[in-house]
């Protein structure tokens, strides 16, 4: 599924090329592309006719598309394969469109949502007073949100208990980090997937986040993490941060470190990748 890096990229094309343009008709093509709207196609689209997109927002994974002047937003559900592009209005169909937004001005382009495994969709929300869709209240800042609070975060893993991968990717506790820069990150702490939360003091947790942050801003720089075509930016372009990877899908390819081949373990019906000898296993779980 698309991480941090990846919405962040989606957020600043739809930024550039949908905010400020006012709905003229949606097409409603898959209905379980409105799944998470419960009034359906018909009451998605009509709802939407006429309202100004706002300027689009996004706290980890998650992104949204407030609508001006209004406390709701179009909260937008990537899955595992969707696609928010923007297109011309006469370019062909894609095999796998599930939504068209028509806009009523002259720029000439659309906003399509593709969704090859339909697991994706967009739904309408009332917004929280923090302006956040209220399905989403519970999720944590990211760590490159400028509120993040580094001490707070500190304090929740000592006193979970749980595994410092786990925690990366409780949405709940920081939100954005998926497996992908889980595992970059804790590569270049050093660090094994399955050591203890509360055996971190605060400086090798204050050092894990900078390298979740490092890692991240260095994923945004190239466009995101693509594997294949199904993660793509809004004018159909895949990110290139997959040739610069230190871990993660590394098995048996010699650390970038110490040249020790890395290894692969199964992970919560996932995989971890690491390094043995730089990152190695706590007595509990060697």
């Amino acid at each position: 599924m698309p991480e941090l890096p990846e919405v962040e990229v989606v957020r600043r094309g739809l930024e550039r090329w949908v905010a400020g343009r006012t709905v003229e008709a949606v097409e409603v093509l898959h209905p379980r592309a409105v799944r998470r709207h419960p009034a359906g196609g018909a009451d998605f689209a009509a709802r939407l006719r006429g309202e100004t997109i706002g300027v689009p927002q996004r706290r980890g994974k998650y992104l949204w598309l407030p609508l001006e002047g209004r406390d709701l937003s179009v909260l937008g559900h990537l899955g595992m394969s969707g696609q928010l592009l923007v297109q011309p209005q006469d370019a062909p169909d894609e095999k796998h469109l599930r939504i068209r937004v028509r806009f009523d001005d002259t720029a000439g382009t659309e906003l399509r949502f593709v969704d090859q495994r339909t697991f994706g969709g967009l739904s309408l929300h009332e917004n929280t007073p923090g302006g956040l869709p209220d399905v989403i209240a519970h999720i944590a800042r990211d760590p490159l949100d400028p509120l993040f609070d580094e001490v707070a975060y500190h304090l929740a893993l000592r006193a979970k208990r749980s595994t410092v991968k786990r925690a990366l990717l409780d949405q709940s506790l920081i939100s954005g980090v998926g497996n992908i820069y889980a595992d970059e990150a804790l590569w270049r702490a050093r660090l094994h997937y399955e050591r203890p939360t509360a055996t971190l003091t605060r400086p090798r947790s204050a050092e894990l986040l900078g390298h979740v942050r490092d890692v991240m801003n260095a994923a945004l720089a190239v466009g995101g993490t693509s594997f294949d075509s199904l993660y793509v930016n809004v004018n159909g372009e895949s990110g290139y941060f997959d040739r610069s990877l230190d871990a993660y899908g590394r098995e048996d390819e010699p650390c970038r470190r110490c040249g020790t081949p890395m290894r692969r373990r199964p992970w919560m019906n996932r995989s971890s990748y690491f390094c043995p000898r730089c990152q190695r296993p706590p007595r509990a779980s060697s």
